[in-house]
């Protein structure tokens, strides 16, 4: 039987395939994680099998000679192969000319692969951890020219004691190491580092992809066309409203044509699909069509985030958030969109019916986490405080020590009750919501998501004392807005 599979994506025995140079997989316990750099898509190997039969297909001259080299058992090939044929039609894995004497596997490669943990689901895995995270995000500054009223950092002023260039490229090497795929840079507006570019430039050598956020002050038509020939890089431009008054309330005077300018620059260098990032709030959620189509004007993807009430947007949460009527409109919104990109953002969402796209669970140092400008390692973006703090990468043994050895995380990664959600018959679906949504609202980590589908977070929030929600602290605010410099020219 030479075709295995029917289709764009057909498998053939008799022919040569290779993992696509564009690509990388990370083994994990469960069987791996697979990057393609090109496409940016994420592909979860969920059988060891199937992971070491994908990093042998390069040492042999066919398919069928990679299988009968002895890495799947037979009673496991067909499910394998028809998940090989999904990496194909992905492009994490293509056809290649075979080659005589291909080269030959490196010594271990060929071992089998560890026994599969069958009786885990694989949101159970991921909650045990990963080898490293699949990305982190890296707060590379506090200093911005904004002032956005949700930033979760509460950027402004610089810190005096943010990461020297020489520490940022140790922990750009130890990332590379340990096979992270991408960070995700932000700040504060991180352009604004004199070193930026250089550090984006290292990360890209080093085989760390990078997605950095922006608010567009700096891309001037120089530097778009600069993006534009960089590989494996992607740029994120924050525009909170499909017009300037949506948009301006909440970023500042200017903001909105800043960033247009910074999307013309872009598309006028052929940078190619950036991204269009939205935080959705309830000023914004009833313009999210009108987003779409600006995105997909400039050939852009758009990308949807949550508020969360992380640093300036403590103050702002209650005001900003979604009502419970518009919650459920942006899950069938979703629903409708699976093109849309979430980061996870809302998967305290999939209660009201089929889970959005996604890991749906939450990931806080257990696939993702955050590390600020001055090195400390913090389980995800909107957990700026001292008790979610796990370390720096200035300590002994740097990233890698705090990443495998925080008892922040090992306690993070422990299985835990459902708490106060344990009669909930959609807890598997939500898995009690996002951490720092409730931390910083005051509720109970076991309990609801003050953002409930189901209504249970209002009920909880209505129990909370006046002054229990944890302060963000102060933070690196300045005393005031600062005005938004006209849009680039040049």
């Amino acid at each position: 039987m030479r075709g295995l599979l029917r289709g764009e994506g057909t498998l053939d025995l008799g022919s040569a395939y290779e993992l696509h140079p564009q690509a990388a997989i990370r083994a994990e316990a469960f069987g791996g994680l697979a990057y393609h750099y090109g496409n940016r898509r994420l592909a979860l190997v969920k059988d060891p099998a199937l992971a070491q039969l994908v990093r042998d297909l390069a040492h042999h001259r066919s398919l069928g000679e990679a299988l009968a080299a002895g890495p799947v058992a037979e009673e496991r090939q067909e499910a394998v192969l028809g998940a090989l044929g999904s990496l194909l039609r992905s492009g994490m894995v293509r056809r290649k000319e075979p080659e005589a004497d291909p080269p030959a596997l490196p010594g271990g490669e060929g071992a089998p692969p560890p026994a599969r943990a069958a009786s885990r689901s694989l949101a159970g895995r991921l909650s045990g951890g990963l080898s490293a995270p699949i990305c982190l995000t890296w707060e590379l500054t506090y200093a911005c020219n904004l002032a956005c009223i949700h930033c979760l950092s509460s950027s402004g002023r610089r810190d005096p004691n943010e990461l020297r260039t020489d520490q940022a490229r140790a922990l750009i090497d130890e990332l590379a190491a340990l096979s992270v795929f991408y960070v995700n840079i932000g700040g504060g507006e991180p352009t604004v580092r004199a070193d930026f570019y250089d550090l984006v430039t290292y990360a890209v050598e080093r085989g760390v992809g990078v997605k950095f956020s922006t608010n567009g002050s700096t891309l001037t038509r120089k530097r778009a066309t600069q993006l534009a020939a960089m590989a494996y890089v992607d740029v994120q431009v924050s525009l909170d409203g499909a017009t300037p008054a949506t948009n301006d309330a909440v970023r500042g005077p200017g903001s909105f044509a800043t960033a247009r300018r910074a999307m013309d620059h872009l598309a006028e260098a052929g940078f190619g699909p950036f991204k269009l990032s939205v935080v959705v709030t309830r000023h914004n959620i009833d313009e999210l069509d009108r987003l779409e189509a600006l995105a997909t004007a400039y050939g852009a993807q758009l990308r949807l985030t949550r508020l969360r009430p992380s640093g300036r947007g403590a103050a702002s949460w209650e005001r900003l958030h979604p009502t419970p009527e518009q919650r459920r409109h942006l899950y069938a919104w979703l629903r409708d969109r699976p093109h849309v990109l979430t980061g996870d953002s809302f998967f305290h969402l999939s209660a009201l019916g089929p889970a959005l796209p996604g890991l749906n669970l939450c990931g806080a140092g257990r696939v993702v986490c955050l590390v600020d400008p001055l090195g400390d390692v913090y389980a995800c973006p909107f957990t700026l405080h001292p008790e979610f703090r796990a370390g720096s990468v200035l300590d002994p043994g740097g990233f890698t020590a705090v990443w495998r050895s925080s008892e922040l995380f090992a306690g993070l990664r422990r299985p835990s009750s459902p708490g106060a959600c344990s009669s909930c018959g959609s807890y598997d679906a939500c898995r009690g919501g996002c951490l720092a949504a409730k931390f910083f609202t005051g509720l109970p980590l076991d309990g609801p998501d003050p953002e409930c589908a189901l209504g249970h977070g209002e009920e909880a929030l209505a129990r909370v004392p006046a002054g229990r929600a944890p302060s963000p602290g102060a933070g690196h605010s300045r005393p005031a807005a600062v005005p938004v410099p006209s849009p680039a020219r040049r």
